[in-house]
């Protein structure tokens, strides 16, 4: 268990748009920062983070909170591993007990694919370091790659003894499980025979983006014909290969700062990158390139460069990853190395400068790239040379953004040496193609959805709704400070008439809120807002201290989803930037006793108003002799709106 002031001491440290900034590249949008939401597929901004409140909305899918839930969410961290994550994060020493061997088998069976992944991690780098075995074989692979005791420990590097069960037996022997063990692929069971899948191998940990141990790759040092020179983890409920970019960890940072993203193939192309002085690489760790690695780095990024040797097979394999990365609305750049060289032997060759001149001066245009090498396959080939420019259309056509379509098809036509019309044809016809089949694909769905759009009314908007919705927010916002409220007090005048005077006193925000919709005897309609009321003013009553960000962390997820809701709607202006189109949203102009003020009395004339009808409905019902006493009532009420209106600057 971690202790209470160690998580109090976390709270208070952890800032929302620093752990966020580490996923998503955030710009900033006034006073809060913008960017794409990681929860969904999009190409605008729905994701809003607010520094201010310490909470972040993303508007594509409803989730929110703070940064516990965000790493939560994202990460699929257990409360604990995200403050100890945070605590990491913002060197915190935190006190918490050792788990015991039984408390091992209760975690879930996620929590326990982590945690044998960990137990592997420090396992491969301890048999590296402090064996004969690991040191002669391991470290000396690592040492002839060129690889520094330093770079070797930031990707924490290891080694698998050549023995079948060394590390299966180990694990075991520290209390691990071992179906845990079988379903993270580290050990092989097969009937009553357990084997260690990474037997005499040196190991690559795969981490996610916020360093969590995922899987391994394990390269195979001995020359062994019926061995695989590399064997990864298969996939599990942690490990999704498809997923995962390798050095996606290191390079995060970076690659946001850099605002580029150069890809490689293999992990030892990402370690001397790194170890050069480039550390904005990842890698797709020798699988096909996926639409799911290509959104995780558009999260940090729009600009990919794709790196690799001069290898014939592995430019057509790249020229399909090209146009995955085009799709998602992303510039792309490819950048090939001399005959015989590859990311990392350059790499090794050259110093930081040369490197980065290299890939400055060689780094070409999809376009440039790939009409170079299909033009070599066919020239003096008319019929060939005519497929290469369809092909090169084709991969135009992905490009979502009409301008840069343009742009493209100006440039391949130059290059291409044939006309615009003919390309801007050609593009025109794959698009129709393409919209054809979309359209016939959904045919049927859009049908329905159109008599059913045509069906529904024009929905209302709730009142009660939305006033008891800005009561949550002014609670949440304001709850906590003093200040000076004008009450009315109704009182009859020399003339019998009833007059509302003015009287000022000093009161909490809360206090002043639950107590005017006590005396009126006004109760919240929507469940969810009374719930979240009777929360706040609960907390209210009880927290001297109150904070907002420790609040919501406190609550459900349902809760606080809602309640970032609540908070970050008057944000949805900055995702539209609509600065930039000279309209500017109205700001908060308002004290805050002046908005409570208002928003209980623009409540109360609701209710009146609701009152009045429900009077006028009864009179409908009854006689007219027995209406007398409703038309009182009536009356009374109409006068008393009137005076509330007053109040309000408002004309009936």
């Amino acid at each position: 268990m971690i202790s209470p002031s160690s998580i109090d001491q976390v709270f208070e440290t952890a800032r929302v748009e620093e752990v966020i900034g580490d996923f998503v590249q955030l710009k900033k949008a006034g006073s809060n920062f913008k960017g794409l939401s990681p929860f969904s597929d999009e190409r605008s901004p729905s994701f809003m983070v607010s520094p201010v409140k310490q909470i972040w909305k993303d508007f594509s899918t409803g989730k929110g909170g703070t940064a516990v839930s965000f790493l939560m969410e994202h990460e699929h961290f257990t409360y604990p591993e995200a403050i100890k994550y945070l605590a990491k994060k913002y060197n915190i020493e935190i006190e918490e007990t050792e788990q015991s061997n039984e408390q091992k088998e209760k975690a879930n069976e996620r929590e326990s694919l982590y945690l044998v992944s960990e137990f592997a991690n420090t396992y491969f780098q301890n048999i590296l370091h402090k064996t004969d075995q690991g040191k002669s074989i391991g470290l000396s692979y690592f040492k002839q790659r060129g690889f520094t005791e330093e770079t070797i420990k930031k990707f924490d590097l290891g080694y698998s003894l050549n023995e079948w069960q060394a590390f299966t037996d180990e694990a075991l022997k520290q209390g691990y499980n071992i179906d845990f063990l079988s379903k993270t692929g580290l050990t092989i069971v097969k009937e009553d025979k357990r084997f260690d899948r990474f037997k005499g191998r040196v190991m690559f940990p795969i981490k996610s983006m916020s360093g969590r141990v995922l899987g391994y790759g394990g390269r195979i040092l001995v020359a062994d014909k019926k061995a695989a020179k590399y064997v990864n983890s298969p996939e599990s409920d942690i490990y999704h290969k498809s997923k995962v970019l390798y050095g996606i960890y290191h390079a995060k940072q970076s690659i946001a700062k850099e605002d580029n993203c150069y890809l490689v193939e293999g992990y030892t192309d990402v370690i001397q990158f790194h170890q050069t002085g480039i550390q904005n690489v990842v890698s797709s760790s020798g699988t096909a390139l996926t639409s799911e690695q290509i959104r995780l780095i558009n999260r940090l990024t729009k600009n990919i460069t794709v790196l690799f040797d001069g290898d014939a097979a592995g430019m057509r394999a790249s020229l399909r990853g090209i146009d995955l990365i085009l799709e998602q609305g992303m510039n792309v750049k490819v950048c090939t190395f001399p005959e015989g060289e590859d990311p990392d032997s350059f790499s090794r060759q050259n110093t930081l400068e040369e490197l980065t001149l290299y890939l400055n001066e060689n780094a070409k245009d999809f376009i440039q790239f790939k009409a170079s090498i299909l033009f070599e396959e066919s020239k003096n080939d008319p019929i060939k040379k005519a497929d290469t420019v369809r092909d090169i259309v084709n991969s135009i056509s992905k490009i979502p953004d009409r301008i840069k379509k343009e742009i493209y098809i100006q440039e391949c036509a130059r290059i291409m040496d044939i006309s615009e019309e003919v390309l801007f044809s050609t593009l025109a016809q794959i698009d129709k193609k393409e919209f054809q089949e979309t359209h016939k694909k959904n045919k049927t769905e859009q049908k329905a959805f159109d008599v059913i759009k045509h069906q529904q009314p024009v929905e209302k908007v709730n009142i009660q709704y939305v006033l008891e919705r800005k009561i949550i927010e002014i609670l949440l916002l304001y709850g906590n400070k003093t200040e000076h409220f004008e009450d009315l007090v109704l009182k009859e005048n020399d003339k019998s008439e009833l007059v509302l005077e003015p009287v000022i006193h000093e009161a909490k925000v809360f206090e002043k809120v639950f107590l005017d919709l006590q005396d009126d005897e006004m109760q919240f309609t929507n469940e969810q807002f009374k719930t979240l009321y009777y929360t706040i003013i609960d907390r209210l009553n009880q927290d001297q201290e109150f904070e907002l960000k420790t609040f919501v962390n406190s609550v459900n997820q349902e809760m606080a989803n809602e309640i970032t809701t609540i908070l970050m709607e008057d944000e949805r202006y900055a995702l539209d930037d609509w600065n930039r189109m000279n309209i500017f949203p109205r700001g908060k102009m308002q004290s805050i006793a002046q908005l409570v003020s208002e928003t209980i009395l623009s409540l109360r004339c609701f209710l009146i108003d609701q009152k009045v009808k429900e009077f006028q409905q009864e009179t409908l019902q009854n006689k007219i002799d027995s209406n007398r006493n409703i038309l009182e009532e009536v009356k009374d009420y109409s006068g008393l709106k009137m005076l509330l209106s007053r109040k309000l600057n408002r004309v009936l």
